[in-house]
């Protein structure tokens, strides 16, 4: 179980009252959440609950059609994706994002695409691979022939490179197998306690998403149904009966 950060006064990002969907129909109803400075948070639900969709409207991806988002203290409700990053938010999408035939190396410079002193391209990379022994040891490989694990670490590393103040992962164990999900949720938890980084995730794998964060949120149908810290989530009996597999 992951230890509670110690609070820091205002929320770093607050998703109030959020109603967002396709066309003319919202698949958010009224959703609410907040991240703080150094926690972790993961967001669970069935199939269809809206957890992808919370994610495109914080991002840009979807129009907010009423309530508001905020982050570092100012409203960003349906800013654009780059203005967005630019304004610390990065983004570990589900699909693997990676450029298979580019090295780890040249995948890692592409992640810094804005950046246009050389000196600084070579810092952050150099830190990256600090962070990552394995990407390091790599970085001559072409990313296309690592291992899901490995490819996922890349896409983290290269969420890190302008110095985000929050990273959103979406669905990170997606396809991989077990003890290479475990993995990855270790490499969460590390850079959460050596660095201080703050992650907002969705994950499908509730029991082991909650297991590695501090606080949660259940959506169900586009509404939240239930919050609280990590433990209070895995410990509830509804909860459990619902969404955990056990009763």
């Amino acid at each position: 179980m992951m230890t509670q950060p110690s609070p820091n006064g205002d929320h770093l990002l607050v998703a109030d009252n959020i109603y967002a969907g396709y066309l003319d129909y919202d698949i958010l109803k009224g959703v609410s959440l907040h991240v703080d400075k150094g926690e972790v948070v993961c967001v669970i639900g069935p199939n269809g609950a809206g957890k992808s969709t919370v994610f495109k409207a914080i991002y840009g991806l979807l129009r907010v059609r009423k309530g508001h988002i905020f982050f570092d203290g100012q409203e960003i409700t349906n800013w654009r994706p780059q203005e967005i990053l630019r304004a610390g938010i990065s983004i570990v999408p589900q699909l693997h994002s990676i450029f298979p035939q580019m090295t780890v190396y040249e995948n890692l410079e592409m992640g810094l695409y804005l950046v246009r002193d050389k000196r600084r391209i070579q810092e952050r990379i150099d830190y990256v691979l600090s962070l990552f022994p394995r990407l390091a040891e790599r970085r001559n490989q072409q990313a296309g022939t690592m291992s899901g694990g490995e490819r996922r670490m890349l896409e983290i590393g290269r969420a890190l490179l302008l110095e985000p103040k929050l990273v959103m992962m979406d669905e990170p164990s997606a396809g991989l197998a077990p003890l290479i999900t475990r993995m990855i949720f270790e490499n969460v938890r590390r850079l959460n306690e050596e660095i201080g980084l703050t992650v907002l995730m969705i994950e499908q794998n509730a029991r082991q998403g909650l297991e590695y964060s501090h606080r949660g949120y259940v959506l169900e149908l586009g509404e939240n149904t239930y919050k609280g810290s990590a433990r209070e989530l895995l410990e509830d009996p509804e909860v459990r009966r619902a969404f955990l597999g056990g009763r």
